[in-house]
């Protein structure tokens, strides 16, 4: 391979090869709906590592047939990508999307050689009570409703999308994620006026909902990149327009609240994705990975950090309820 850069993101270095410079990842990263902002902190273009975690190598071919092979961290990928790269329905779902190759990776990488687990959440902190709240679910959740909410009621941005911790003897440390989120422009003219930009309120009722926006909430993020045991609540939200009222349902059965939590943090290194509408990646999962995931769960439910997780039924005015006063 000819070309050749260094991805850094929170511990993870990946190095990245390819025969054509137009395939690599190009920085500085745009706040765009496709961004790998919209997941991570901070992604950092870096010299390529002389020990990488993983590396991604992309050989463009002429023959329309492509082709990919994974073994011992290194992923080959052959075939026509400046052509797909062109002809994408959907950014999201391509080598350095938001929803993409390199962003599995990362996170598949942070597990196996780091022990980082990370939640697919959002992530609010209280700096008076030195709690962490986090708001775990997958897409349609309801997680952009409690991170608005939560930042008009004072909390702090300490995650948009992912939110990472690791285990250790003295208990979990914790590390801040993206500060971009993707928002369906519906939510913010109808729910959250203040927080949508200019020139988005005039467009059409129907244009509305049919369009996100990639959000920049960095003027909310909370001081510290890194918390060393505050206390956590874990939340599970289900928010629907036109319910009443506010159900909390502790999850006082830690076994329980252990397989939902290790099913969140699951997800998306489990799943598999198609990139360029057309390229079936398997996921990243394998049984110690899994077991280690598992551990992790369980460990952390119990730890004494944890000060409660608990399943939410509301809709977007009370979503919070009484969870600020637990």
């Amino acid at each position: 391979m000819v070309y050749r850069t260094g991805v850094l993101v929170l511990l993870a270095k990946i190095g990245i090869e390819s025969n054509r410079r137009s395939l690599l990842p190009r920085f500085p990263l745009s706040i765009e709906v496709p961004s790998l902002l919209t997941d991570f902190h901070d992604v950092e273009e870096t010299a390529f590592p002389s020990r990488p975690d993983g590396r991604i190598v992309i050989e463009n071919t002429r023959s329309a047939l492509w082709d990919y092979a994974f073994s011992r961290g290194k992923a080959v990928f052959r075939g026509p990508y400046q052509f797909y790269e062109k002809s994408a329905s959907d950014m999201r779902f391509t080598f350095w999307g938001n929803q993409g190759y390199l962003y599995r990776c990362v996170l598949s990488v942070l597990e196996s050689r780091h022990a980082v687990f990370s939640f697919h959440a959002a992530g609010l902190y209280d700096p008076a009570k030195n709690r962490l709240y986090i708001v775990a679910g997958g897409a349609g959740s309801g997680k952009t409703v409690f991170l608005l909410s939560g930042i008009s009621r004072g909390l702090k941005l300490f995650s948009t999308e992912t939110v990472h911790f690791r285990l250790d003897k003295s208990g979990p440390t914790w590390f801040k994620g993206s500060l971009v989120d993707n928002v369906r422009i519906g939510t913010l003219v109808r729910d959250f006026p203040g927080f949508c930009p200019r020139g988005v309120r005039d467009l059409a009722e129907a244009e509305v909902w049919k369009n996100k926006i990639a959000l920049d909430l960095s003027s909310f993020q909370s001081g510290p990149d890194t918390l060393l045991q505050p206390e956590i609540v874990i939340i599970f939200p289900r928010i629907e327009e036109g319910r009443r009222g506010f159900v909390a349902t502790l999850l006082s059965d830690r076994r329980k609240a252990a397989k939902v939590v290790f099913d969140n943090i699951s997800q998306k290194i489990a799943e598999t994705v198609v990139l360029y509408d057309r390229v079936a990646i398997p996921g990243f999962d394998n049984a110690p990975l899994a077991r280690a995931r598992l551990k992790a769960s369980e460990a952390l439910v119990k730890d004494r950090s944890v000060r409660t997780a608990v399943s939410v039924l509301s809709n977007p005015a009370e979503c919070w309820g009484d969870l600020t006063c637990i």
